[in-house]
């Protein structure tokens, strides 16, 4: 992104390696880690976790927009309460995943929908005519994130990360005035 992207509680920025401690919280939390896609091992500790960040900011300038990884900062207090991302899908790379995260100390306060929500919109200007959320089966808090956002169920797939998969995707026309 030129800038960061703002919301009425947000700012989406890039992730800093100064951010680890806060990015641990979510991608260290095996409340988290548990439901990532691709599947990964939750980070360990604060230094393998500057390592992650340190490469999402050497590739960041190397995607094409609107690809990329971004902080949720919370702007009353400054306190980074997650990630969002947009990535291509394996195996094709032909579609654009949407994708969030949050510190598990921040469920529940709508910040996934608000900063998805602002990223998508973006997003929509980025020449970019549809995103897809994958999400698995018994993942009801993301299941229910992507529907507040307005997005619209596909169907169940094996195709994506070698994982059982619930689809959904938004485009333009779905996201509500």
């Amino acid at each position: 992104m030129d800038m960061p992207l703002t919301t009425d509680r947000l700012l989406i920025r890039d992730w800093s390696v100064d951010d680890a401690e806060a990015a641990l919280e979510i991608y260290g939390s095996p409340d988290v880690a548990h439901w990532l896609t691709p599947a990964m091992e939750r980070v360990q500790d604060a230094a393998a976790m500057r390592a992650v960040l340190q490469a999402w900011g050497e590739c960041q300038p190397n995607l094409t927009p609107p690809r990329g990884r971004w902080a949720i900062e919370r702007r009353a207090d400054g306190a980074v309460v997650g990630g969002l991302g947009i990535r291509l899908l394996p195996p094709f790379e032909d579609d654009l995943e949407l994708s969030w995260q949050l510190a598990p100390s921040a469920w529940g306060q709508g910040y996934a929908v608000e900063g998805a929500r602002a990223l998508t919109e973006w997003a929509f200007t980025q020449d970019t005519d549809e995103l897809f959320a994958v999400a698995r089966p018994a993942n009801q808090r993301a299941i229910a994130t992507a529907k507040r956002l307005g997005m619209q169920w596909v169907g169940e797939t094996a195709k994506y990360y070698d994982l059982r998969l619930q689809v959904y995707r938004v485009r333009p026309a779905d996201l509500a005035p």
